[in-house]
């Protein structure tokens, strides 16, 4: 399976869920993207198959190496870009809700770019080099 924007984005609430809670379960994902359970459990099932993601016998989930470094990626692209929207002006919801469209087809090397700036001149980037 191609890592697709859905599935992208699958992962990318798997991490932000897991961060507010010890267990993920197929309901939240469904809560939280506002999916049906069979929507859910088609593309979990899928994600499981390709090793992006592990369901143990509590039906907990969790991101695999792979999953994760995937949902890492994507869950860093959509702060710093709406991080930078809302520098630039962009109301919080506005900010987000672009922010979602882009990091999934942003090429790497002008995200890099991007971030890099957004970091110097947020003064962030002074924050990353003295912890």
């Amino acid at each position: 399976m191609a890592i697709t924007e859905a599935v992208e984005n699958y992962l990318e609430t798997i991490l932000i869920l897991s961060k507010k809670q010890p267990d993920v379960h197929a309901i939240d994902i469904c809560s939280y993207l506002g999916y049906s359970r069979p929507t859910v459990s088609i593309i979990l099932k899928k994600m499981k198959d390709e090793e992006l993601v592990t369901v143990d016998s509590d039906n907990h989930i969790r991101l695999t190496e792979s999953g994760l470094e995937v949902a890492e990626r994507i869950y860093d692209r959509h702060q710093i870009l709406s991080a930078f929207f809302e520098m630039l002006g962009v109301d919080r919801d506005t900010a987000a809700e672009d922010a979602c469209k882009i990091e999934h087809d942003i090429s790497p090397k002008t995200y890099a770019l991007l971030k890099a700036h957004y970091l110097k001149i947020s003064g962030k980037d002074q924050e990353q080099q003295n912890p």
